[in-house]
């Protein structure tokens, strides 16, 4: 099986792409497409094919989908990005790499999204059925425009095969992201909850929706143990703040997701059930 995936040189595809490489059945293949050639010689050392290229590109698309046989769409445009540009990568790119995937034949499509286009809290964990309502000024236009992709992907004629793995707050293998999260840790209740996930479990997760057969629809990937703010200050060693204890969380149940489906139906356990286990390990 020849697997593209994009997004390889973000946070979770240059994490995810080693992995399935080392952890691919023999015969397997994987292909990168990537806009930097210095940065996709890593890739190619590691024994990935390597497209160049914008995703964004309709003509490269039917490029790197020539001959594939899967995809994994790991590109994502994350906060801080303008509207207009989340919706160019997230939703907007993700249906033109469905259309070409298509085009090309591709058998399996796997698409990463978000545990953020839930919305609300349901008083208990998120599960795959639950409505989905994204929004949030937070995370400006990203929540939304993973809602649309997925909605597009689903509806789209031809892709029959589609898995969607929605994501929670990623860390680990010395991504920034645990620490960059402090800019904002200080306005949040002190019993706010953040549902979390390994690199390694988010990467477990994606290769059970790549490779297991009659996997269908929406899976969510995520760790056992949501940690609070207060989790957050004394996981990146700062005194909590005072004002934190006087907010009032007014949604307990946001972003916190049931991993129940993934675990009976794909067999998924986390390595890491916990940021803490994490952290014992010495792998954050």
């Amino acid at each position: 099986m020849l697997t593209l995936v994009t997004g390889a040189t973000g946070q979770v595809g240059k994490r995810f792409v080693p992995r399935l490489l080392q952890s691919a059945p023999q015969g397997d293949r994987v292909r990168v497409l990537v806009r930097d050639a210095a940065r996709g010689e890593r890739f190619a050392e590691l024994g990935a094919e390597v497209v160049l290229g914008d995703l964004r590109d309709v003509d490269v698309l039917g490029k790197a989908t020539a001959g594939v046989d899967s995809v994994v769409n790991v590109a994502a445009a994350f906060r801080g990005v303008p509207d207009e540009e989340a919706r160019a990568v997230n939703r907007d790119a993700a249906i033109e790499l469905g259309r070409a995937a298509v085009a090309s034949g591709v058998r399996r499509f796997v698409q990463v999204s978000t545990s953020l286009v839930y919305g609300a809290g349901r008083g208990r964990p998120l599960v795959e059925s639950d409505e989905t309502v994204p929004g949030g000024g937070m995370w400006g236009a990203y929540p939304e425009s993973k809602w649309e992709a997925e909605r597009a992907l689903g509806a789209m004629d031809g892709l029959g095969d589609l898995r969607i793995g929605r994501l929670p707050f990623v860390y680990g293998d010395g991504d920034p992201h645990l620490v960059d999260v402090m800019r904002w840790a200080p306005d949040w209740p002190a019993t706010q909850r953040l549902h979390m996930g390994h690199h390694v479990d988010v990467a477990q997760g994606l290769r059970r929706l790549l490779y297991a057969e009659g996997a269908s629809g929406v899976y969510n990937i995520a760790d056992d143990a949501p940690v609070t703010t207060v989790d957050l200050f004394q996981l990146n060693g700062m005194a909590v703040p005072a004002q934190v204890y006087d907010k009032v969380d007014p949604d307990p149940w946001c972003g916190v997701v049931s991993t129940s489906r993934i675990r009976h139906e794909l067999g998924y356990r986390p390595v890491y059930p916990s940021v803490w286990s994490a952290k014992d390990a010495g792998v954050l």
